[in-house]
């Protein structure tokens, strides 16, 4: 089965450094489909990604979970293939594939040999345009899905928790919203659904192409050109047009009782900026306080002050993603150590917290953060598919490839004084949601 992708703790993206953009090459089609190539001729190995600039948060109202299900309906049959042949040609020819649904994009990709990279695009190009469905596809995957959502979600108290959350994050925006769906409207996707979607948005104008590996930008142009150029694009189709959220005007509380609860714990959410084109800093700021306040537990400020010093905790951190389309949110974890109350779990948090506001970033915790983050720069240059995920889900997120490549540089100029301001924007009571996540048995003053 193909996996989505809907993490409560999602990983810092990391760009590609200044050193290898003579490496990208990039160019739209007349038909408004984008391209980015990736060289890197270490192995004769090629990534081909198709992101479509559409996800959860896309869907109609009532139709959640369509985004998901229709990743899955992709690999039926189309034109030019029976059902199950994508991935069937894939492996025979050495390769590997799968796909991935998040709230801002749906994404699929291959990995295989350099040679094998416009039998790729032929495929992929076809399936963009030209699924043929039946009600039995329609039935079967239905299934599939609501099974899915059954395993990972229903049986699983943390995520039940986490649904909740999100819910009450977001009161009108569709990030809300689960990315696999709420099962009373899963059980009702239909034919009708599915396809409203897909000929909206399966699209060459609603979607970049990412080639990553042994391969020429030439080559790759022309590739694009003669299978992905003559689709047809969807008229009218233009900025993405979402509802937006309401002031938040007051704190929002969650506790989340599950008698299969095995280590409560208090985690709290604030609304925060994403990474927006052409202003990134105060992303990069918030990328640096997460890594500071929570990012090792030997030497964050939560960590050194609830597990090292006191050893009130057994776990602490921080978290903020700023790859979303919309406005995201920066967390804080705790998890009590035994014999301690989510209460005082809760308000060591706060005064760890408070005491960071009154002494400020301390200058050689910054710099061995930012010497963290260099490494992984380098790092995340020897994978090529780190790579074009990096890039995949940028350009679907509404950032350009400059803002990649300007990335690096603008966390290295991140200052104290930056973050500081960025931890005084975020830390409003009013715009978060706290919650507490413990067994059913628990004293109710806990």
């Amino acid at each position: 089965m193909r996996r989505f992708f809907a993490c409560l703790i999602a990983p810092v993206l990391l760009a590609l450094p200044a050193a290898a953009e003579d490496k990208i090459t990039t160019f739209t089609l007349d038909n408004g489909l984008e391209a980015v190539v990736l060289e890197d001729h270490r192995a004769p190995v090629v990534v081909h990604m198709l992101w479509y600039k559409a996800g959860a948060a896309d869907e109609p109202a009532g139709a959640s979970g369509v985004a998901h299900f229709l990743e899955h309906l992709l690999f039926k049959a189309t034109e030019e293939m029976e059902a199950g042949e994508f991935s069937a040609v894939v492996e025979a020819n050495g390769g590997s594939d799968n796909a991935f649904t998040s709230w801002d994009y749906t994404g699929y990709f291959q990995r295989i040999a350099a040679d094998r990279l416009e039998l790729m695009m032929k495929m992929e190009a076809d399936r963009m345009r030209n699924i043929r469905l039946t009600e039995e596809d329609i039935i079967t995957e239905r299934k599939v899905i609501l099974e899915e959502r059954a395993q990972r979600t229903d049986s699983d108290p943390g995520a039940l928790f986490g649904e909740q959350r999100r819910a009450a994050q977001y009161l009108n925006h569709p990030y809300g919203i689960p990315i696999i769906g709420w099962r009373h409207e899963m059980e009702e996707l239909d034919m009708d659904d599915a396809l409203a979607f897909y000929k909206k948005f399966y699209a060459p104008n609603a979607a970049v192409l990412i080639v990553a590996g042994d391969v020429e930008p030439d080559e790759v142009k022309a590739l694009a050109e003669k299978y992905y150029g003559p689709l047809e694009p969807t008229p009218g189709l233009g900025e993405r047009d979402r509802v937006e959220e309401p002031p938040q005007l007051a704190e929002r509380r969650i506790v989340f009782e599950d008698p299969r609860v095995a280590q409560p714990y208090v985690i709290r959410s604030y609304l925060a900026p994403e990474r927006d084109p052409g202003e990134q800093e105060t992303a990069a700021a918030l990328t640096l306080l997460a890594q500071i306040l929570g990012g090792s537990s030997n030497t964050s400020v939560l960590g050194r002050a609830l597990q090292q010093d006191s050893q009130k905790a057994v776990y602490t951190s921080a978290f903020y993603n700023g790859m979303n389309y919309d406005d995201t949110t920066f967390g804080i974890f705790v998890v009590p150590a035994p014999g301690l109350t989510l209460q005082q779990a809760e308000d060591d948090m706060d005064a760890v917290i408070a005491q960071f506001m009154q002494d400020g970033v301390d200058p050689e915790q910054l710099e061995r953060v930012k010497s963290q983050i260099r490494a992984s720069l380098v790092y995340e240059r020897d994978d090529v598919s780190g790579l074009g995920r990096e890039y995949g889900a940028s350009l679907t997120s509404g950032l350009t490839v400059q803002d990649v490549q300007d990335w690096p540089k603008i966390l290295d100029a991140v200052t104290a004084d930056d973050i500081m301001q960025a931890a005084a924007l975020v830390f409003d009571r009013d715009k978060a949601v706290t919650g507490w996540f413990r067994k059913s048995t628990e004293e109710v003053s806990q």
